[in-house]
């Protein structure tokens, strides 16, 4: 069977090149692992048979010839197991890079999700613009962090690994945002993250899925 992973067929394009597989994707990349791709229609994803895979309905599922498992963070730790590009070389860095795997989902992406998400699904609702300096507020509080711990590092631990490949799909979303120039030091960090060829790699892979699945 090799490495199956699972994402939707097509979304709007607004989504496109957000949508969570591109994580796995990236990391696979970055490995130079081989998958296939198992694509939901619209509606699959609520079936008995993919719940029965992704609980919550949600992208990305993951499974191979040993376990089949769910949630983007918990799929990286495991393929960062099975290379030795990505592996940790000793239990501080895999404590290390479990650490940033958990920061990066639960102290940093709610707050850029806190900013970013309002507008896109109220958008023009009196709340949302009321409500944005206080998100903003939050996420500096998070940038102001990860500044001082990557001053002087290029990546989160002492090589690049798939905490970086989360932490930076989160940051992605600030690219837009002022406040993300007011912390160089991350800037620079996303910057290097998104350079890399597997990045690009993986983009072009989500969107050729959805290329092929455009609505007639």
């Amino acid at each position: 069977m090799g490495i199956v992973i699972s994402t939707f067929e097509w979304v709007p394009p607004f989504a496109q090149g957000w949508v969570r597989d591109l994580r796995p994707r990236w990391a696979l990349a970055e490995a130079g692992l081989p998958y296939e791709v198992n694509t939901l229609a619209r509606g699959e994803g609520d079936g008995a048979a993919y719940r029965g895979w992704q609980p919550f309905g949600q992208v990305p599922a993951y499974r191979d010839d040993t376990v089949e498992m769910f949630e983007s963070g918990a799929i990286l730790l495991h393929i960062s197991q099975m290379s030795d590009v990505l592996r940790p070389r000793s239990e501080q860095e895999a404590a290390q890079v479990s650490a940033w795997v958990f920061a990066a989902l639960n102290s940093v992406e709610p707050r850029v999700d806190n900013l970013i998400l309002p507008a896109v699904f109220h958008p023009g609702e009196d709340w949302v613009e009321g409500f944005r300096p206080v998100a903003e507020r939050l996420v500096e509080f998070r940038l102001k962090s990860l500044t001082g711990w990557l001053e002087g590092r290029t990546w989160l631990t002492d090589r690049f690994s798939v905490a970086d490949i989360v932490m930076a799909t989160v940051l992605r979303a600030l690219q837009e945002e002022p406040v993300l120039g007011r912390y160089p030091v991350v800037k620079a960090y996303l910057d290097r993250c998104l350079a890399r060829p597997a990045f690009a790699e993986a983009m072009e892979a989500q969107l050729a899925t959805f290329r092929a699945h455009e609505p007639a």
